[in-house]
């Protein structure tokens, strides 16, 4: 596939409720950086609600950073459930931790979600090793670097940057979801479809730039695209804000804070 998709426009009675709402499970005591990014990159992304599921006490921190944004308190099961009742996607990983609660919650998920489901970060790490299909009738969407990767198909990162196509191609055949490979030349599969990114510069080597690409990604499940074609979208316009600060400033000294309001001017 060469043809990078496009968000239908909108039109002019369209109210917040037509564009979807994201979950976001993500965030942790000392990671609740990759929520805010997330976050900020699925508002970015044209989401119409983002709500942010987050230990109790990191509430309100999330809401001062990013005020467009609600949460619901990830330990309490009857507001969590709500919540996964009213999303049109869901996000799960970025800053999550290596716990038992993340196992929970992950596997919860699996089993309860109709809608969408983007698995990034820590989520990977659950779900490794791969050994049969992906559980649940939710669409899902799998984010992981090579690191991730290789966990998941139980094979060195060297293996998997040796033959990366061959690498997306396993992932999604192994899940039954669409791969998002990424790296430089992102690779987007599923099954016989591929899709490769062509935006993008090392700048983007930096913490929180997945974190952020989870969120996009997330927006626009939300508003309707089907799963490889969201993917696809997400991962090219995530790369032209790369581009975009990367030539407004540096390489050097781009970070993934830089990216949702660039990824907005992309989405026009």
């Amino acid at each position: 596939m060469s043809r990078v998709p496009k968000l239908p426009p909108r039109e002019k009675v369209a109210h917040k409720g037509d564009f979807g709402t994201v979950l976001i499970v993500a965030g942790s005591e000392f990671m609740l950086g990759a929520a805010i990014l997330c976050a900020r990159g699925a508002l970015r992304a044209g989401a119409g609600l983002v709500c942010v599921a987050l230990p109790r006490a990191l509430c309100a921190p999330l809401m001062v950073a990013v005020p467009a944004a609600v949460t619901v308190d990830r330990g309490n099961a009857r507001a969590m459930a709500a919540a996964v009742a009213k999303a049109t996607s869901i996000v799960v990983g970025p800053g999550l931790g290596q716990s038992p609660a993340t196992k929970r919650v992950v596997a919860t998920l699996l089993r309860t979600a109709v809608v969408p489901l983007v698995f990034d970060a820590d989520a990977l790490n659950v779900l490794a090793p791969l050994r049969r299909p992906l559980p649940g009738l939710a669409p899902k969407v799998l984010l992981p670097h090579p690191g991730e990767a290789a966990r998941l198909l139980a094979c060195t990162t060297e293996a998997v940057q040796r033959d990366r196509l061959a690498a997306a191609l396993q992932l999604s055949a192994q899940s039954g979801a669409v791969a998002v490979l990424k790296g430089s030349g992102t690779l987007v599969c599923e099954g016989a479809r591929t899709f490769q990114n062509d935006t993008g510069n090392p700048g983007m080597a930096t913490g929180g730039s997945g974190d952020v690409l989870a969120g996009v990604c997330g927006a626009l499940l939300a508003q309707g695209m089907e799963p490889f074609e969201a993917a696809c979208l997400s991962v090219h316009v995530h790369g032209q804000a790369g581009d975009r600060v990367a030539a407004q400033t540096s390489m050097m000294g781009l970070t993934a804070e830089d990216l949702p309001l660039a990824i907005a001017e992309m989405l026009r």
